[in-house]
Parts: C-alpha cells; structure tokens; sequence
C-alpha cells in the first residue's frame, strides 16, 4: 500500500512507480470528501494540468472521480501554468483546483497539487486532512467515478480558457507605458513547459522584440531538469548574449518559477531579483505594506523595507506560509529564495510569469542594466553579500547532524556576538550585525542547507568554516 504524502506544494512520485492511475483515482477522492466536507461542493473544481508525460489523461482521471461525487469540474481545455489554475479559482468563485504538476522535478515524476479556495498553496491543516482521507479510503473506503460523456450531459463537466482573463489580470499589475518608451530584446525560455505561450505572447503586446527557446512541449525536457536555475539555463545565457538581447526570462515547468539572466549572460539570483524589485515597486507603485519572506531568504530584503518603513514579516520555508501572509496581511512583495515571488492584488500563488514582465518592467524603466540597478542599491542600503551550500547526506547522517545542532549554542560567531537564535527549522543564528547563517534539511532531497549572509566575502568564509567545523561533511557548491 502506497503512503501519500503532501510535500512543501503537493504530491510528487515517480510515474508508473507510486503515481499511477490507481493513486491518482485515490487522491482525488479524498480531494473530494475534502471539498465535500467543507461545503465547497456547490462552488466546484478548476482542474488544470502542465506538459508532463500523460497530464492530460491524468487530469481526465481526476475529473471522472470528482463529478461522481456530484462536485462540477471546470477543465482547462490545454496545458496551463500553476498560477492561471490559482487565478481561475478566483475569477470563477470556485471551491479550489487540482494542477497535474511535479513542478521543477525531474521528468520521470508527476503530481497532484491542490490549490484551495483562497487561490494559494494548500496549508498543512488542508494537506493533512486530505492525507487522512487517503488514510481512511484505504483502509476501506470508496473511489467513485463517471464517465466524462455522461457528466458532460448531467452538467457536471464543463471546459474552460481563461488565458485571456488572466493575461489581463497580469496587465493591470504591469505599467505598459514603461515598455513603449524603451522596448526590450528579450530571449523566453519557458524550458518546453505549461508556461509556453504566456511570457512571450505578454511582451510581444507590450511592444518587446521577443526570442523563443525550448518553446515545444517535451516530456522529457530536453533531458534535463526544468528549473530555472543557474546551472540550468545555460541555452537561455548563450542564446541572450549571441545576440545581443536585453535580458532572458525562464519560466520552470509549471510557470510558477522564475529565472532572469542578464544582458550578459550572468543568472540574476532570486535574492538579488528580490530586492531589486522591492525598490523598483517602491518608487513606481503607490501600494504599500509589509514584505514577506522565508526564513532562507536574504535579510538585504530588510534593509530595503525598514528604510522605507516597512516592516517585515519573517515565515517557515514554503510560500504557503508566504501566501497566508500576502492574503492576510496586505504584503506590497512576498518571496523565498527558490524562485517564489508574488505581490499585491495579484492571487497569493507564486507566479514567475509576473515576475518575469516586472523584472523587463524594472529595466525599462531605469534604462540601466541589472549590474548597474545592483550597484547602486547595495551601496544605497549597505547590503549584505549571501552564499547557499548543500551538503548531501545519508539519512544517518541528516540525523547526527540535527542531534549535533541542537547542541549548538555559539555566543558569537566570527568574532560577532549572537543576537537571537532561531530553531524553528533546523538553526539560524543571527549576529548582533546583522549577519546570519542558518543550517536546515531540505523538505524533498537527501540535503543539508547551508545559508550564510554578511558583509563581504571574507567575513563569509570565515563564518561558514567556523560553522563546517561543528557539522563537518563533504560539501558540494
């Protein structure tokens, strides 16, 4: 018997190994006891999917057990990025939605992620009480299904676009004028994902001269994973810079992601993205509120925010904790360091085709490169240097290293006195001059995280061996 478990966005599992048409059929059960039980019947489903191997039948499988249990759905008619299932929650009042989606993983998987009726991630009361449902169907319970033909005619099923509501909704968030005034070369990297036709289409109407790669559906992503990171953009960094483009947007598998590099072929890291945002929202936009961020995300993020007077509000690694507080709390920017970003009045789902338009917004508007946008806020708010190792480690090991951090207590680090530790995922400890360095395993991989943050390089290395030296293992940049 199978165990389902929810991660930080979803259900994730190997196709043909755990994620099979049986499991699926089982998880949207329990989907659907959960609607049921929190009257949302009457709202019903939005069921979308991304461009893996068999979403679309997958999607399928979950619409014949969803409108047996007399829920309607509202399918997407073709593949569709995370956040425009999250926006057509909303634009049709409905009672959630279902993505077939693995995210950023690599090919072989495909999942199951909910998206409840407040149109972001699912939070662990949700998750775990459709774990339990899973709990009790196996232990005896009931999967129902019908057959789409007759819950077309019983009016239970019903396809839906909504692309063009939400190119719109992304509009609104955008200043198009910015983009008439100096068009940008931009190179679209959708990494043969659910977010093709969106970036693109986007700037082409905002009045960009646009360049496509990997813009086709391949289930096997070109053999790669799709993720936008560093690494994993090297066609993205070669194609921008052969011909002379502005800068180059990517998008992960599902378009919830982001990844920009710059006019030279250098990754724009998400904390630095983030902090350049802030400002560019800060001067162009006349909302205001909080900023959100994960406990890993940079603290420049800080600086940025207590200058202007803004507070920040510091959350669990997950943008569900980051969309609880962008729904609750009216934040001006939410972020985590992996490529999560949203920001007021769009839905609080992470959302990289957003962030993609804001990021050629921000360079359009100042005429200045990412370099030189970086430049002048660091020395403008004194900002601070920031470094990610990952350590791989056996399960033994992950243990002997969370058993030696509940040990570590230090009164200063590098010569710097401690301010505050925090052991709300593994540990960060904060210096009285604001620099930190935080030790947590990874959620989804055999992994330690190692995040420090200071000054200048030197002061870097010298806190990370002087941490190293307490958890000593192989490390891997």
């Amino acid at each position: 018997m199978t165990e389902i478990k929810f991660g930080s966005d979803g259900w994730r599992a190997i196709v043909a190994r755990e994620f099979t048409f049986a499991n699926i059929k089982l998880v949207t059960q329990a989907i659907a006891n959960y609607i049921k039980s929190n009257n949302l019947s009457k709202k019903g489903l939005v069921i979308g999917y991304d461009n893996r191997y068999l979403s679309e039948h997958f999607a399928d499988e979950c619409a014949r057990v969803i409108t047996a249990n007399g829920i309607r759905v509202m399918a997407a008619t073709k593949a569709v990025p995370t956040p425009l299932a999250a926006y057509a929650i909303s634009a049709l009042q409905a009672g959630g939605a279902i993505m077939i989606t693995a995210s950023h993983n690599p090919p072989e998987y495909n999942g199951i992620k909910f998206i409840p009726e407040y149109a972001g991630p699912a939070l662990p009361d949700v998750t775990q009480a459709i774990e339990e449902e899973v709990r009790r169907i196996q232990a005896g319970g009931r999967v129902y299904e019908l057959d789409l033909k007759e819950a077309l005619t019983l009016d239970l099923y019903k396809e839906i676009d909504v692309s063009r509501d939400y190119i719109n909704q992304i509009l609104k968030l955008l200043q198009p004028d910015t983009f008439r005034e100096r068009p940008l070369k931009v190179v679209v990297d959708p990494m043969y994902g659910s977010g093709i036709g969106y970036l693109d289409r986007l700037l082409t109407e905002l009045g960009c001269e646009v360049r496509t790669i990997n813009n086709y559906r391949d289930p096997l992503f070109g053999g790669s994973i799709p993720e936008p990171t560093d690494a994993g953009l090297a066609d993205l960094k070669r194609t921008v810079v052969h011909y002379g483009y502005d800068l180059g947007l990517a998008l992960d598998a599902d378009g919830d992601r982001f990844g920009v590099v710059d006019e030279q072929g250098n990754f724009v890291h998400p904390n630095r993205l983030a902090y350049l945002l802030l400002e560019h929202l800060l001067f162009t936009r006349t909302f205001r509120g909080p900023v959100c961020r994960s406990l890993s995300t940079t603290h420049n993020l800080d600086r940025v925010a207590r200058q202007n007077g803004l507070t920040v509000i510091e959350t669990r690694v997950g943008f569900k904790y980051i969309s609880e507080c962008l729904r609750d709390k009216g934040c001006i920017l939410g972020v985590e360091e992996s490529g999560g970003l949203s920001i007021f009045g769009h839905v609080p789902e992470k959302d990289g085709i957003l962030v993609g338009l804001l990021a050629a917004e921000m360079i359009a508007a100042t005429g200045k490169s990412f370099q030189q946008l970086d430049q002048e806020v660091v020395a403008k708010y004194k900002l601070m240097e920031t470094e990610r190792l990952d350590i791989k480690v056996t399960p033994r090991e992950r243990e002997r290293i969370l058993a030696d951090l509940k040990d570590y207590q230090p009164k200063a680090i590098a010569g710097v006195p401690v301010d505050r530790i925090d052991e709300t995922e593994g540990k960060k400890v904060v210096l009285e001059d604001g620099s930190w360095v935080l030790v947590r395993p990874s959620g989804t991989e055999p992994l330690m995280r190692i995040y420090v943050e200071a000054s200048d390089r030197e002061r870097i290395d010298t806190m990370r061996n002087e941490l190293l030296a307490c958890i000593p293992a192989k490390t891997d940049k």
